[in-house]
């Protein structure tokens, strides 16, 4: 495999975040000491500082959403590692409001203990925090996975609408209901005809052989449990639009927000490709696809793969939706 551009592994994501600040100066501004990337400029009747993170490897999530309309703070982690705890507590000490700071926390485990960690230092402080898990992911829905649904591509719908909703100037538990409905409604199913490349080991993360699809992929590189022949896109999609559907459970009639989220490899030429037969699929079950967005979002690495997500959409979330925003990745 062609190795990656880099002066070596240890920095990858610094030489990044410092290029993406010098980039995106207008937006916001890099803590070097702790590598989080605070706003310059949010809506001033905000009460409460809106901060996300994770493991690096999934740009533009997150540094990419931070700005008017959305993020306070982002805290980037390593290649698919979490924010150390002491950088999730300083970046929200920075990014808090008056009343307190809203934890945006994709479901995994070390985000859940770093993040809580650092709640924890807030509480002691007297900083309110409060968390909204996003766990939209419907391949990881199975009883014997302890940790329950892992945090995927629904976490660019769920932060663009509590953006709007922080706006608005809600306080810090009304936010957390507003997300924590969001989360209930949204899901996402990821597919893969070829894995990450290893930034370690310059090997892709698996291997399948031609004509395989991965059924299911996470968005660090995790195995799906089905591997099925690979197939025509139609069938493929309405596969991954039905169980969507059946998880949601939404009545005739009803609107979503649709993505169509490419994992680092896939061209924009398919995903307009995949994001109409979702459309399609899904007007002829009788849901309407009332917004989308169709790009690379939240990746893999390199990974060749598209994701769909699903979040069901009352009058209000998409007056929010279509409230402006101002990041590198998302702007209207």
């Amino acid at each position: 495999m062609a190795p990656y551009f880099e002066n070596n592994g240890d920095r990858l994501v610094p030489d990044a975040l410092r290029g993406f600040a010098r980039a995106h100066g207008d937006l916001l501004s890099l803590d070097p000491e702790h590598g989080f990337l605070l706003a310059r400029d949010t809506a001033p009747g905000r009460r409460v500082g809106l901060l996300s993170g994770g493991g690096a490897g999934h740009e533009p999530l997150h540094a990419g959403f931070v700005g008017p309309g959305m993020l306070d703070v982002a805290v980037p982690g390593r290649v698919f590692a979490s924010p150390h705890n002491r950088q999730v507590y300083a970046a929200s000490r920075a990014g808090a409001r008056a009343d307190g700071v809203l934890h945006l926390v994709k479901n995994y485990t070390g985000d859940r203990i770093n993040f809580g960690i650092a709640a924890e230092r807030l509480a002691h402080d007297g900083i309110a925090c409060a968390r909204v898990l996003i766990d939209d992911d419907l391949a990881s829905d199975a009883e014997e996975i302890a940790s329950g649904r892992r945090g995927t591509g629904g976490t660019v719908l769920v932060e663009k609408v509590l953006g709007a909703a922080a706006d608005e100037g809600l306080g810090l538990d009304e936010l957390a209901a507003v997300g924590a409905g969001l989360a209930a409604r949204c899901r996402s199913l990821a597919v893969a005809s070829a894995a990450h490349t290893a930034p370690t080991t310059g090997e892709r993360a698996f291997e399948l052989a031609d004509g395989e699809l991965e059924y299911g992929v996470g968005i660090h590189g995790e195995r799906a449990g089905r591997t099925v022949p690979r197939g025509e896109l139609t069938p493929l999609v309405e596969r991954m639009t039905g169980e969507l559907l059946a998880a949601l459970d939404p009545g005739t009639g009803s609107e979503a927000i649709v993505l169509v989220n490419g994992l680092g490899a896939v061209t924009p030429l398919e995903l307009y490709g995949i994001y109409g037969e979702v459309a399609r699929h899904l007007e002829a079950q009788g849901v309407r696809p009332a917004r989308s967005l169709v790009g690379n979002y939240v990746t893999a690495l390199d990974m060749r793969g598209f994701s769909v997500s699903l979040l069901l959409a009352d009058e209000e979330t998409l007056r929010r939706w279509d409230a402006p925003v101002r990041t590198a990745a998302l702007r209207w």
